[in-house]
């Protein structure tokens, strides 16, 4: 079966993020297809670099990058909700003229049209989150 996660929780604000990524994982463990993962609203800070979460804390954004190696797997950050919540890629802080990018590696921006494909292209879409 065909997969596609909506992920709309940051990965400390609650266990949301942290279920999808283990959902996620088991999805393809049992030999499931993982289309794309869509992270939107507040789920945008697992897509950044600069999160430093203490040591006895899960390291989510960098749980998702080794996913997204094995498996390469499409991590989707939307676009919109990056930009007010300050997670954006070179191009966009260079566009925005902002002192820095900080979107991790393995996650691009997009808009929700890769959500809609995401549902157009998917068996099931599960959301995490609020």
């Amino acid at each position: 079966m065909k997969f596609s996660l909506a992920v709309y929780a940051a990965p400390h604000s609650s266990q949301s993020a942290a279920s999808a990524l283990r959902f996620a994982r088991t999805l393809l463990e049992q030999g499931h297809q993982l289309y794309r993962v869509f992270f939107y609203c507040d789920g945008v800070h697992n897509g950044s670099a600069i999160a430093a979460p203490p040591q006895d804390e899960a390291n989510l954004v960098g749980q998702w990058q080794a996913l997204q190696k094995q498996y390469s797997l499409d991590l989707v950050i939307c676009i919109a909700a990056a930009q007010r919540r300050g997670v954006l890629n070179r191009r966009e802080a260079e566009r925005l003229e902002r002192p820095a990018a900080n979107l991790a590696e393995g996650f691009e921006l997009a808009g929700l049209g890769q959500l809609a494909d995401a549902v157009a292209n998917s068996d099931r879409l599960v959301t995490f989150g609020n």
